[in-house]
């Protein structure tokens, strides 16, 4: 049940615009969102402050949003002294936008502006802004951001044109204009500070109205809804200033889907984001300055939720060795969006409090890149600078984690992967390897959604799992640190562009027919595709993850991702990592006996690099070149045999931000019931001499020797449970045992049962204070021409047999109070409390109306609905285009489909028999014109001809008519 206080931000609107027609404000917005432990002594302050209005000038309330005026000179003290080195990179920025204006400066035309991805303009204000408040000496910079602010004030509206939907560009905008507003209000003039404001309220207003009808209003836990709310917070913190109230109900509709958020977060106990690392972090960006901001202005304290206490270890253990990459599960770049040393220092200072977060910005601050693909955009490189700046505390010193410089396993159980050797030091001997296979949207989420404990939870609906892959049972591997087998980062949703398993033949419609892959795939959308049928219920598991003596084992089963009439008991993927540098792969495929299924084929990514192929002793492989040496895999079936690959390249198609992948192709003939397939992935230093493959339908013994070890791997990989352990491996005589006690056991997502009990709790200092407000100024408002026309205008959504009498007895009450002066505060009270309880039915009408819009937008949406992706990228047409080179898999003609752009909606039922009733009158009209041009011109009647004509134009309105409602309706 959603906590709403629309009821009380109407309450406002009509007694605040009310006194505004006969005096002046009686205080200002920093003064009354002011959260007062004590209500009784809040509301007394108020009411003298209300007293002494009159006679005092209203106070500056900028800045307020992050920090106040008497904490500046601080601030800028910290730029010389213990912030100095987080000081010098905001300078080097506002050096770097300095030097480029033509590039860094919006557009002098808004044509120019809204003809591309804009988000840079929002992202680089704050900054810039906070330079200016900490070296009010540039004249220079404060000209240049004081024309940046111009411009933005000058546009018509903040939308990208060829993504009209997607209001994402205006969040990143309004964030910005409205956040550097607020630092420099002192240094602006009057008639820039009402354009600004002007500017700031209107897109508030126009952010709130697309959060009632689109799709990221309902979304949660998705980058969208995050930014787009954290947006429509800060402009009605900023704008929301004096008597109007307006700017009280966006701030209840934020708090409200960001607790829900938050609420949700708590089942989410690994701090994992099922979007992956690189839109993780564009998603936590905005709840750390949403958690901040809701605790500065409205007392609520989230600091303790599950999810934040954990989050620090969804940056650390995805860090590659070398601090500078992150496993790229998920649309993806190489690292991160936003930060992630903004959240990195906000976790240290409110949650950890213990340096490591301090520590992992530090490290990857230092090891950032200079130059090539791993440098951060333009349009994100410096958009948290300001909150790092704000949150850093230099009291926690730098430490890292306990048992820094050991590689160790990471389990995350919701999101379902597992990583080892993460968040160390670029070496010889520190390996990488990761392991997804999980349910979609995560397991919290996945099990709210089939189990429905909560009933304000819409299914799918509720969220948008979009930027996730086709990828349970995938993995990679960076042997030294460098990316042998990776992931192929922010491409089309298809399975094989994932490091895991596609079958033959088909036994439904498929992207690459005679191929099928996971569920989730989707041929022509740029979302995974989630919502309905045999996807909405996709999901792998992590069967057990342990660590032995330096050896790892990790097995993955992932036959819930593929369509069950494959007919496939099992899909299970089995990862040994023997040494440092070699990784013994084992995918075991078990059929059902009436399985249609005669081939499988697998593929295995390198995203930078090439792969070559190569083979020994008819045993193939392949290899990529790098500059430590050539990192080589070998392959073969549980029968000894190998098949050779393919070996190929494959160019994205326009509008991604990464050219294509590079992969290696191996199909392998399937037998029933059981098949394996045998894969090694050997590091530059070693060299094997031996390979060799044995077993029979419950177990699978591998023999390998290289130069100065020998490795005999047993896996039992049958359903037998009888048998006490996983896997054992014989390294060097040293007996490894991998028992089945240690298995992942995952249970369902527990309902909590006291949600609203929990998030009223949370509310304790929100609501209670908005009460007291409407009641003192209830109190003095004055029976005023102004007060019925609000209350009028305000009751619509109320009961029209209702409305006059509720009037009227807002009207007795306000006529009570004239000429009472001065009244004790009891009785006071006690009239306000007696007044007509009609906000209640507001707030629940207006409930209704919400409600009843968003029903609508999502009847005319189609069902795989699709908001535009380009949040992160700088190109204009992301369109599909059948690249040059298509993908090559031996034997299969129907992969010239690769890229196919068709592309399906079900219209909605209006624009069905729109359609339908324009079809009808079309064909009626040519019958009618036919009858005039055949029977009625023999006709010697006059009057029957004229009758015909009025039929037929009166025909012909009724067809424009319907014209101009199909093209409405685009039917």
């Amino acid at each position: 049940m959603a906590i709403m206080f629309t009821g009380h931000s109407l309450f406002l609107a009509l007694v605040m615009l009310a006194l505004s027609t006969v005096e002046e404000s009686a205080s200002n917005y920093s003064d009354w969102v002011a959260f007062a432990e004590n209500v009784d002594q809040y509301e007394e302050q108020k009411l003298e402050a209300f007293r002494t209005s009159e006679k005092m000038k209203k106070a500056v309330i900028h800045p307020g949003l992050y920090f106040n005026a008497d904490e500046i000179p601080a601030l800028r003290q910290k730029s010389r002294t213990s912030h100095l080195h987080l000081f010098r990179t905001i300078r080097s920025a506002v050096s770097a936008m300095l030097s480029n204006p033509s590039y860094y400066l919006p557009p002098p035309k808004h044509t120019d502006f809204a003809a591309k991805w804009n988000e840079i303009y929002g992202n680089n204000l704050p900054p810039l802004a906070l330079y200016c408040l900490l070296c009010p000496e540039d004249k220079a910079a404060l000209d240049f951001v004081v024309e940046y602010m111009d411009r933005m004030a000058g546009y018509k509206d903040w939308l990208v044109e060829n993504a009209p939907g997607d209001e994402v560009p205006v969040g990143h905008s309004l964030t910005g204009f409205a956040t550097a507003f607020d630092f420099l209000y002192a240094s602006l003039d009057d008639g820039r500070r009402q354009k600004y404001f002007a500017k700031i309220w209107t897109m508030s207003e126009e952010l709130y109205e697309y959060s009632k009808v689109r799709s990221w209003g309902k979304q949660l836990l998705h980058n969208h809804q995050a930014t787009n709310m954290l947006a429509l917070l800060v402009g009605a913190l900023v704008a929301g200033g004096g008597t109007e109230s307006q700017a009280n109900t966006w701030k209840h509709a934020v708090v409200d889907v960001m607790e829900k958020t938050l609420f949700l977060l708590n089942h989410i106990v690994d701090g994992s984001l099922d979007e992956g690392v690189a839109y993780g972090s564009y998603t936590a960006k905005s709840i750390t300055q949403y958690i901040y901001l809701a605790q500065r202005h409205f007392g609520i304290n989230n600091l303790g939720n599950n999810w934040l206490k954990m989050h620090f270890w969804f940056y650390y253990a995805t860090l590659l060795p070398g601090f500078q990459r992150t496993v790229g599960i998920a649309d993806s770049n190489y690292n991160w969006f936003y930060g992630p040393e903004s959240q990195l220092v906000f976790l240290d200072k409110f949650v950890l409090k213990n340096g490591m977060g301090n520590w992992l910005a530090q490290q990857i601050r230092k090891h950032r890149p200079k130059d090539g693909p791993m440098v951060p955009s333009t349009a994100q490189r410096w958009s948290t600078l300001h909150t790092e700046y704000l949150w850093y505390d230099p009291g926690l010193t730098p430490h890292p984690p306990p048992d820094y410089g050991h590689a160790k396993m990471h389990i995350f159980p919701n999101w379902g992967v597992v990583t080892y050797g993460a968040g160390l030091p670029s070496t010889q001997t520190n390996t990488f390897v990761s392991f997804k296979s999980g349910r979609l949207g995560g397991r919290a989420v996945y099990d709210i959604v089939h189990f429905q404990p909560y009933s304000w939870i819409d299914g799918w609906r509720s969220f948008n799992p979009g930027h996730e892959h086709p990828d349970q049972n995938s993995f990679t591997f960076a042997p030294n640190g460098v990316p042998f087998i990776t992931e192929a980062l922010y491409g089309p949703k298809y399975t094989f562009l994932n490091n895991v398993l596609m079958f033959a033949p088909a036994v439904s419609k498929s992207c690459f027919y005679p191929w099928e892959g996971q569920v989730t795939e989707d041929c022509s959308s740029k979302w995974l595709k989630y919502k309905h049928d045999l996807a909405a219920d996709c999901q792998g598991r992590v069967v057990a993850a342990m660590e032995r003596g330096g050896i790892i084992f990790i097995r993955g089963e992932g036959g819930g991702a593929y369509n069950p009439k494959l007919k496939l008991k099992s899909l299970q993927r089995n990862l040994l990592l023997l040494h440092p540098q070699l990784l013994l792969l084992v995918d075991q495929i078990h059929l059902h006996d009436d399985s249609p299924l005669e081939v499988a084929t697998s593929f295995f990514h390198n995203v930078d690099v090439p792969f070559e192929e190569t083979v020994i002793d008819d045993v193939h492989g392949a290899f990529i070149r790098q500059r430590d040496g050539t990192y080589k895999m070998y392959w073969m079936d549980d029968t000894g045999y190998s098949e050779k690959a393919v070996v190929a390249s494959i160019m994205y198609p326009r509008g991604y931000p990464y050219n294509g992948t590079n992969y290696v192709n191996v199909t392998t003939h399937l037998r029933s019931p059981i098949t394996r397939a045998v894969y090694l992935f050997i590091g530059p230093s070693i060299e094997v001499q031996s390979f060799n493959v044995h077993g029979n339908s419950q177990q699978l013994n591998v023999f390998i020797t290289t130069d100065e070890h020998a490795y005999a791997s047993y896996l039992w990989t049958g359903e037998d449970k009888s048998h006490s352990v996983f896997a054992q491996v014989i390294a060097d005589r040293q007996k490894i045992l991998f028992e089945r006690t240690s298995a992942i056991r995952s249970a369902a997502v527990s309902e909590i049962r006291d949600y609203i009990g929990l998030v009223e709790q949370n509310l304790q200092h929100f609501k209670p204070v908005f009460q007291q407000l409407e009641k003192q100024i209830l109190s003095r408002v004055r029976n005023t021409d102004s007060f019925r026309k609000t209350a009028e205008r305000l009751l619509q959504f109320s009961d029209k047999r209702q409305t006059e009498e509720a009037i009227d007895r807002i009207f007795a009450i306000s006529q009570q109070q004239q000429g009472k002066g001065k009244r004790n505060r009891k009785v006071a009270k006690g009239f306000i409390d007696a007044g007509p309880d009609i906000f209640a039915e507001i707030e629940v009408n207006e409930r209704k109306v919400r409600q009843k819009a968003q029903t609508l937008a999502q009847k005319e949406l189609p069902v795989d609905e699709e908001e535009e992706m380009k949040d992160l990228l700088d190109f204009v047409d992301i369109t599909y285009r059948q690249p040059k080179n298509g993908i090559l898999i031996k034997g299969q003609s129907g992969l010239a489909q690769m890229l196919a752009t068709a592309r399906s909606s079900a219209p909605s039922m209006s624009a069905s028999y729109t359609r339908l009733f324009l079809i009808l009158n079309i064909l009626i009209f040519f019958v009618m014109l036919a009858m005039q041009l055949t029977w009625f011109q023999k006709a010697k009647s006059l009057h029957g001809q004229r009758c015909l004509y009025a039929v037929l134009l009166i025909d012909s309105c009724i067809l424009l008519w319907l014209y101009s409602s199909c093209s409405q309706s685009q039917c």
